[in-house]
């Protein structure tokens, strides 16, 4: 009787029994649930996601501002920074310096060359009563000047005048009157030949006057008055700076004759890049050019003083 009791009190004390149909429900139920779970999860995070990356992949296909590329007026020539305008442009162009010779005996026939728009050189002789204050008026209007230095013409007949340089004086007498003649015209950069077409073809000669301007550190512009001068030749040999006349503008005193005479020099300039001309102070030789210097920059020429062309 106990025992049975016993019995009875253990299967009431057990595990609840359920029946298995029921059991299989309840984890199917689970399982669905999870599985919805799951995917609801997927989903959202798929369509968060995307718009996501779209919107990034939208803003990195937006191109970033650039700057602008430095661009060159020649291929191959790096753009460097603008330039400032208070600089002096270098001039490009075919370039001409007008010589004026003669200049030292007369102020009023000078004047007239201060007055045009364009850096006319004043070559100035020796010893003469005014040569010195055409210097200043010259260097006070922004010209340049020179020293138009005197030497012995072929001709016995042609002088030459005060301070020249002759071929029958001693080396020591053409050094000497040529330092005379630098000292006359206090300053001047350099110098060209005033007649000398017997004085510039002796090398002897040209040696004495060219070791003098050399030790001054003065350039010498050949006016070529010989075939036969070795001026030019002879100063690059020694070092001294040098150029030469390449055309005279005024060997006759006409108007439509000297302006032919700047139509030619621009020829040459246009071919060879630079030109000299040499003129003097002549009325016609100052309307010739002030005729003729817009119609030649016009035409892409650049004046320039005779110490700028030089070399």
């Amino acid at each position: 009787m106990a025992s049975q009791k016993r019995r009875r009190t253990a299967a009431r004390s057990g595990p609840p029994r359920f029946p298995i149909a029921v059991l299989l429900l309840l984890l199917a139920t689970a399982v669905v649930l999870g599985v919805v779970g799951l995917l609801k999860h997927q989903i959202a995070g798929y369509f968060s996601g995307g718009n996501a990356r779209r919107h990034a992949a939208g803003a990195s296909a937006t191109p970033l501002p650039i700057a602008p590329a430095a661009t060159s007026a020649s291929p191959g020539v790096p753009v460097g920074p603008p330039a400032s305008p208070l600089a002096t442009p270098v001039p490009t162009g075919p370039q001409v310096a007008v010589i004026i010779d003669d200049c030292g005996n007369s102020e009023e026939r000078c004047k007239a060359f201060l007055q045009l728009p364009i850096p006319i050189t004043l070559s100035i002789l020796p010893m003469t009563p005014h040569g010195k204050q055409t210097e200043a008026e010259a260097l006070d209007a922004g010209k340049s000047v020179m020293l138009h230095l005197p030497m012995e013409p072929d001709s016995a007949e042609a002088n030459p005048g005060p301070g020249a340089i002759t071929t029958e004086m001693s080396d020591d007498a053409v050094r000497a009157q040529v330092e005379a003649d630098i000292d006359s015209v206090a300053g001047v950069p350099g110098a060209n030949n005033h007649m000398g077409s017997k004085a510039t073809s002796d090398p002897r000669v040209m040696r004495d006057v060219l070791d003098v301007l050399h030790e001054r550190r003065m350039f010498f512009i050949d006016s070529v008055t010989s075939g036969q001068t070795v001026g030019e030749s002879l100063a690059r040999d020694l070092g001294v700076p040098t150029a030469e006349r390449d055309v005279f503008l005024d060997n006759k005193k006409d108007l439509n004759y000297i302006l032919g005479q700047l139509k030619e020099v621009e020829v040459v300039a246009k071919r060879r890049g630079t030109a000299i001309a040499i003129g003097h102070p002549n009325p016609s030789t100052a309307q010739a050019l002030a005729q003729a210097i817009p119609q030649m920059q016009a035409a892409g020429i650049t004046f320039v003083s005779a110490s700028s062309l030089v070399k």
